[in-house]
């Protein structure tokens, strides 16, 4: 065993001391520390707990149904990732609006749309763009591209989410943090280091077994010190001031805005719309999307899962009525879903 694994696997299941509870936001650290088998490590004095930080699980239901209202309504070739087509909203998922005739086309990433767009001049294209600082670039690049080609067929229609604000609200859900390595790799470690001056714990973790178990046993150092603390566990890839291009690439083209997220409500400042040098391409306005205010099934508990309140395996309905084949809630849709990862590798933890 390589030894940086074993020292941290050392510290891991060594740890005697008080109950903690560590919060991995990112939806791929869940999959990947449920893939490797490192919960198996945990003694029952830590805690590990899954949070909001799978981008279709925290789209809002009333987001679905305006990609229903595009489809359906306005005759809109809706392109999206994968997951998103299978998330329920109110009354159908994408999937749903597809049976009725709508026209639903997976792609593998915003300038496909564009491309189809181009390709297809007299259909109406919408990009449903979800996603956070890691993504939300992208989307950025293809709306620009659309100006410059002048294709007045394509739209976006914004789910994009930007993370310190998200952090606030969590704040008091667990200890420490651990923070998704892809999105400060982006932003870099400022609002983190804010955190920490304001109480908060956490560390940067990469995706690898050894990234993610040193993560954790420096976590639980830190915590044993019982100091706010903040370190960056995958500096090949995080530094202080993440990747300049892409901030100023999402400053030109979009702007933060108050936003719902599935479980957490609205949070102020913390989604990202179109300015207004960009509102041809903005799907609301170019629509007239009306006002569409989602109905959650009062069974699903999503999201308290996504609050970290609850652990997938406590909702009565999952890996029953709520399955991968017939999900009631997002968190068991996507492929970065807490429910998913629960319901693939360990019901039990």
């Amino acid at each position: 065993m390589n030894e940086v694994i074993q020292q941290a696997k050392d510290i891991i299941t060594g740890y005697d001391g008080p109950k903690i509870r560590i919060m991995e936001v990112c939806g791929t650290h869940t999959h990947e520390i449920f893939r490797l088998g490192i919960r198996s490590l945990l003694p029952e004095n830590i805690d590990l707990i899954s949070g909001p930080g799978c981008p279709v699980c925290v789209t809002p239901i009333g987001y679905i149904d305006e990609a229903v209202f595009l489809a359906l309504e306005k005759n809109c070739l809706i392109t999206t990732f994968g997951d998103l087509i299978k998330v329920p909203g109110t009354e159908m998922s994408l999937a749903g609006a597809r049976a009725k005739g709508g026209n639903i086309r997976p792609v593998y990433s915003p300038d496909d749309a564009v491309e189809i767009a181009k390709e297809n001049p007299d259909t109406q294209v919408v990009f449903l763009a979800v996603g956070f600082e890691t993504t939300t670039p992208a989307a950025c690049l293809a709306v620009k591209k659309a100006k410059e080609l002048n294709l007045n067929n394509f739209s976006i229609l914004t789910a994009n989410k930007s993370m310190p604000n998200a952090y606030q609200k969590l704040k008091g859900s667990a200890d420490a943090f651990i923070y998704p390595g892809h999105v400060n790799a982006i932003t870099g470690n400022k609002v983190c280091k804010e955190l920490k001056d304001q109480g908060v714990s956490g560390v940067v973790a990469g995706f690898t077994a050894t990234e993610l178990m040193t993560a954790l046993a420096v976590t639980i150092e830190m915590l044993k010190k019982g100091e706010p603390f903040f370190v960056n566990c995958y500096p090949r890839v995080v530094r202080d001031e993440g990747s300049p291009v892409a901030i100023k690439l999402m400053d030109e083209v979009m702007e933060l805005c108050d936003t719902e997220w599935r479980g957490l409500g609205i949070i102020e400042k913390s989604g990202m719309e179109l300015r207004k040098e960009y509102s041809d391409f903005n799907a609301r306005i170019k629509y007239s999307i009306p006002e569409i205010k989602g109905k959650p099934n009062p069974a699903c508990r999503c999201g308290e899962v996504l609050q970290g309140h609850c652990k997938p395996s406590d909702c009565p309905m999952f890996g029953k009525a709520c399955t991968p084949t017939h999900a009631v809630g997002a968190c068991m849709v996507s492929d970065e879903g807490a429910c998913s990862a629960y319901y693939q590798y360990g019901r039990s933890f």
